[in-house]
């Protein structure tokens, strides 16, 4: 049996394809959510792919923005590329033949999945996916960090949701806030619109078509928690300037959805671009920090 680690990045996340062997030739090697958790995963000797990702429908030949990347060894198609800035469950379409082309190409049998953000919507999406086109993933855990399972601060702003009066005057949380309409309509194709509170929870809500589908797999949520200011609402604090805790430790999600799984939390932020925005050292980044990777390590086992 072959098993394989396979790194999913979040939303608007530019992400080349890389194997154990290949990755982009210049700048961060898998893009800037997940180089360094995939290169301590390499150094722990497992097999590790990153799924390609982009903001629009195409393939993956470079990332021209803020801490890109270039010379990519192999380009996928754009059937197998999530459009990370687009409909959830398309976008888990496209992983899903993904994950088919690591069986077929890659001989990959079991994989257990490490996904940062909206990754875990669009992996959820995927599993789903499978289990519709009687072709099941073979996936055997799920490890999610920062992943909003229940809506996203951004987006619960974005949705008027969340106000600025929830932020309780705390500069950080404002500037978030006020970057925030302009920011998805620059790059929203669909998911500022659905990673919310409105589209995913309640009883016609995307969770509620997610039933049963984690029920034979390992789960664990991860949370960051940097951005503490109040204590209420808990549908803003503590977040990790996208995702509040109370979503990323699925905290509101009914049984059915997701039952028995492990949580745990960190004093990080949720990305390192979220650092850099506020000087902070990139190990503050849930995908950057080596007391996230120990517990991702756990997780995944021997």
């Amino acid at each position: 049996m072959s098993h394989a680690v396979l790194l999913v990045s979040g939303g608007a996340a530019v992400t080349p394809f890389t194997t154990p062997d290949l990755a982009a030739g210049s700048g961060l090697a898998a893009g800037n959510t997940m180089t360094a958790l995939r290169s301590h995963l390499l150094t722990q000797g497992r097999t590790v792919f990153t799924s390609p990702a982009r903001i629009g429908a195409g393939p993956v030949h470079e990332d021209t923005g803020w801490q890109g990347f270039a010379e990519v060894p192999q380009v996928l198609p754009a059937e197998l590329t999530v459009n990370a800035a687009g409909d959830i469950d398309a976008a888990g379409a496209s992983l899903a033949r993904f994950v088919a082309y690591l069986v077929e190409e890659h001989g990959v049998d079991d994989i257990d999945l490490v996904v940062h953000s909206m990754g875990g919507l669009f992996s959820r999406a995927a599993l789903r996916y499978g289990i519709e086109q009687g072709a099941p993933l073979p996936v055997q855990r799920l490890i999610t960090l920062g992943t909003p399972w229940s809506g996203s601060l951004l987006g619960d702003f974005h949705a008027g949701a969340v106000t600025l009066a929830d932020a309780h005057d705390d500069p950080a949380t404002v500037a978030l806030f006020q970057a925030t309409d302009a920011y998805a309509a620059e790059n929203s194709q669909g998911a500022a619109e659905e990673v919310t509170r409105q589209y995913l929870s309640g009883p016609d809500g995307w969770n509620a078509r997610q039933a049963g589908v984690l029920d034979t797999i390992d789960v664990t949520l991860i949370a960051g928690t940097y951005f503490h200011a109040a204590d209420e609402p808990t549908t803003v604090w503590p977040h990790d300037g996208l995702v509040q805790r109370a979503s990323a430790l699925a905290l509101d999600l009914p049984q059915q959805v997701l039952a028995a799984h492990r949580s745990t939390e960190f004093d990080d932020v949720h990305s390192i671009f979220i650092a850099d925005q506020f000087d902070l050292p990139w190990e503050k980044g849930l995908t950057w920090d080596p007391a996230v990777f120990e517990v991702v390590d756990a997780a995944l086992g021997g």
